[in-house]
């Protein structure tokens, strides 16, 4: 079967990870996104280690299956250039601050005035509107003004640090796309575009739909380690005996039961449920003392044949050649244009392609094929390179 997003086509306008992922997902599914890049302002992305071949491994995995034009919009023939492509583009998607594009020409107002259709989506912070709409940000900032930091942490050591950026990914990736393919919908009956205002710090506050309602109804807030899933109860992450870690997710009462059973801790069967702290604090004690005899090979075997959410912490290379990940089709080969080839994670939506990935473009690496498709000749191109407009 084709891809479901093709004939979707795509102008990017981001940078370093909650746009470019979006497109990632768009892309993967088969959109076509044309990337315009700054030739003087480089995509901090692509200076992250390792490289592999001209880019960073990030850079060619969440910029994989895009083209790369390089223009300078402050240029005076940038606007004529991007009209051009407009004529082709009928998604916009652009992640600086409030204002910047306006100040361009290159906003929704003005782009939509000549193409009605045109859907355009702004990822920020805080929003094209609001106090805080003008205020510079990161995930971290989003994460604590949302109030998923006062309760994600440990009383001991505070708020902590996730391994990804939630509020970058679930809060503007994928609320990006999601809103994206609504409007897609939309415009096949109406006939009309919009413009999407996606804030970051919006759906980060969004993301605290069960406890965030918990405490709303009650107005007792959420606390470090005293909630069922946050280190509450015994659900929690366990040491071995090497020095390596176990998930105990085993919360539903047949689950636990197992568990405990396993653990020769049956005693606790019927004291499981006392949702005390100090009784939970007991619980998670004894635990802990039966995991940390053994290392997490014995640990694998035995709970790996019984089903009682009882699995390993691996670290991302052993996560990638787990079995059940490579069965369902998760790691992935992407190659660049000189047919050189790189692992990566495929995405998780069920649409795979059948060809593999291309890697993402270097800078500018689709700008004279790009301007000549748009009907510019070599001398005009020549002209825009040697005028700094275009790289």
């Amino acid at each position: 079967m084709s891809l479901p997003l093709l004939g979707l086509k795509i102008l990017d306008f981001t940078t370093l990870l909650p746009g470019p992922y979006a497109t990632q997902l768009l892309a993967d599914m088969g959109a076509e996104v044309l990337r315009v890049e700054a030739p003087n302002r480089p995509d901090l992305l692509k200076m992250m280690p390792p490289k592999v071949g001209k880019v960073s491994a990030a850079h060619a995995s969440i910029n994989r299956n895009k083209q790369s034009i390089a223009i300078d919009l402050k240029h005076e023939q940038a606007k004529e250039i991007i009209g051009k492509l407009l004529n082709e583009y009928d998604i916009v998607i652009e992640q600086f601050r409030p204002g910047v594009m306006a100040r361009l020409g290159l906003d929704f107002e003005a782009l939509s005035a000549h193409k009605p259709e045109l859907i355009y989506c702004s990822i920020t912070g805080y929003g094209q509107t609001g106090p805080l709409k003008d205020r510079a940000g990161h995930d971290i900032n989003y994460l604590a003004l949302s109030g998923l930091a006062s309760y994600s942490g440990r009383k001991e050591t505070g708020p902590v640090l996730a391994a990804t950026q939630i509020a970058d990914i679930a809060g503007g990736s994928h609320h990006a796309v999601m809103a994206i393919l609504a409007a897609v919908i939309q415009r096949a009956t109406t006939g009309f575009g919009q413009h999407l205002d996606i804030s970051m710090s919006d759906a980060a506050l969004s993301l605290n739909t069960m406890f965030g309602a918990n405490a709303l109804a009650s107005g007792t807030d959420p606390g470090y380690g005293a909630e069922m899933l946050n280190g509450g109860l015994f659900y929690d992450y366990y040491e071995t005996s090497d020095g390596e870690y176990l998930s105990v997710g085993s919360l539903e009462p047949n689950f636990a039961a197992g568990m405990l059973s396993l653990l020769g801790l049956q005693s606790w069967m019927n004291r499981m449920a006392d949702a005390r702290p100090e009784a939970q604090a007991e619980l998670r004690s004894a635990i802990a003392d039966k995991l940390k005899s053994e290392p997490l090979a014995h640990w694998v075997k035995v709970f790996g044949e019984i089903d009682v959410c009882v699995e390993p912490v691996l670290n991302v290379n052993q996560a990638a050649a787990h079995p059940h990940f490579i069965e369902r089709g998760m790691i992935g080969e992407a190659v660049d244009s000189e047919g050189n080839s790189v692992r990566q994670f495929n995405s998780a939506l069920p649409f795979k392609a059948t060809t593999g990935h291309r890697i993402g473009r270097a800078l500018g690496e689709d700008t004279t094929n790009i301007l000549s498709q748009l009907g510019y000749d070599d001398c005009a191109i020549e002209t825009l390179k040697k005028t700094r407009c275009v790289k």
